[in-house]
């Protein structure tokens, strides 16, 4: 078992449109030093450390418990640095990145020697993605190097959403905290392989698979939950993912009374019941004695909100957190994914009533 890196926290609120230079300029030391360092970006914050040097990655996986087997993206700012982390680059990546960088994609693509092997978890491929986030993006500059960074949160916590999320996580194990506040889109990048003749999403995200097929028509998506030691595909892979200390349950159908009857049946038969449900279906559960999470007018709204109400229901010291699975359309596949990684699996399954 590895020593948690320990160290003393220091905080700094920045603008997250124009952050000021002192904090980033500090920032930017402290991971050519090999330290660490908690981001916003606009899906989730980042728990950052230089990319090309070893012993800093290794403190990203001792800081947060994550296995070796998971491995991590690396962010950069511009994709004139693509050629120095992955050969070769193929055209498609460009196209790609053309369209939605900086934005919420990620392209695993083949390595090369200079890329840690902690850091692709040994495999010879790495994950590459521009953030679109000023400081981010601010941040990658000061450092002159590309920066490593998985979700700033304890391995297999609900990824961090603000630096309030990241401080009650990893204060003492993160050198310094940009708070730029809330972040956009809520959700991790959409994780895109390029390594094999036919393009596969690994993740769902921040760029729906509708987007995607724009322009790689051809692309492949299975579901991938990996519960083994095996070396992930890439990062998000596992089944427990994004839990929080309650215990998630699934209900999945397309009957809507039939779903929410057995929400509600559940509730009633168990205490310390929480509930995520969309604005205008919260009243259903009114007459329940239920801590429930509003996630906002539409799935857009959810994504956004979903971490933060796990753990918001987490502090409220409920056993058990009721959720509906989306439809998988949209950012609706992502919220699913999530959804299905928090309750480790456990879908209830509610047949139409006739």
């Amino acid at each position: 078992m590895r020593e948690p890196y320990r160290t003393t926290t220091v905080y700094f609120q920045v603008d997250p449109q124009v952050p000021e230079p002192r904090p980033i300029e500090l920032a930017g030391d402290a991971i050519r030093a090999g330290g660490l360092v908690a981001f916003p970006t606009e899906t989730v914050y980042g728990l950052g450390a230089n990319a090309l040097d070893e012993t800093a990655v290794e403190k990203i996986f001792r800081a947060k418990g994550r296995p070796a087997n998971d491995p991590l993206i690396v962010h950069i700012a511009d994709v004139s640095q693509l050629p120095g982390l992955a050969v070769p680059v193929p055209e498609i990546a460009y196209r790609l990145f053309q369209r939605f960088a900086p934005g919420a994609l990620t392209l695993v693509l083949n390595k090369r020697e200079a890329v840690p092997a902690n850091l692709t978890a040994g495999m010879d491929t790495v994950a590459v993605r521009i953030p679109d986030h000023a400081v981010a993006l601010a941040l990658i500059k000061a450092a002159g190097r590309p920066i490593a960074a998985p979700s700033a949160n304890r391995f297999s916590r609900p990824s961090p959403t603000t630096a309030r999320h990241v401080a009650a996580d990893l204060e003492g194990r993160v050198d310094i905290i940009l708070d730029g506040g809330p972040t956009a889109i809520g959700l991790e990048s959409t994780i895109l392989s390029l390594v094999r003749e036919t393009p596969q999403v690994l993740r769902p995200g921040g760029v729906s698979l509708e987007e995607l097929r724009a322009i790689v028509p051809d692309l492949t998506y299975q579901p991938q939950y990996l519960t083994d030691d095996a070396a992930a595909p890439s990062p998000g892979s596992m089944l427990k993912h994004y839990s929080p200390r309650a215990t998630v349950i699934l209900f999945r159908g397309d009957d809507d009374l039939a779903v929410w009857a057995a929400m509600k049946a559940f509730a009633d038969d168990h205490d310390h019941v929480g509930l995520m449900t969309l604005e205008q279906d919260v009243s259903r559960f009114a007459d329940l004695d239920v801590k429930v999470e509003s996630l906002g007018a539409d799935l857009d709204a959810a994504a956004t909100r979903l971490f933060a109400a796990l753990r918001s229901l987490d502090s409220r010291g409920v056993k058990w957190i009721l959720a509906r699975a989306p439809d998988t359309t949209g950012v609706g596949l992502a919220i699913g994914d999530r959804l299905l990684r928090a309750a480790e699996g456990v879908v209830i399954d509610v047949k139409p009533v006739v």
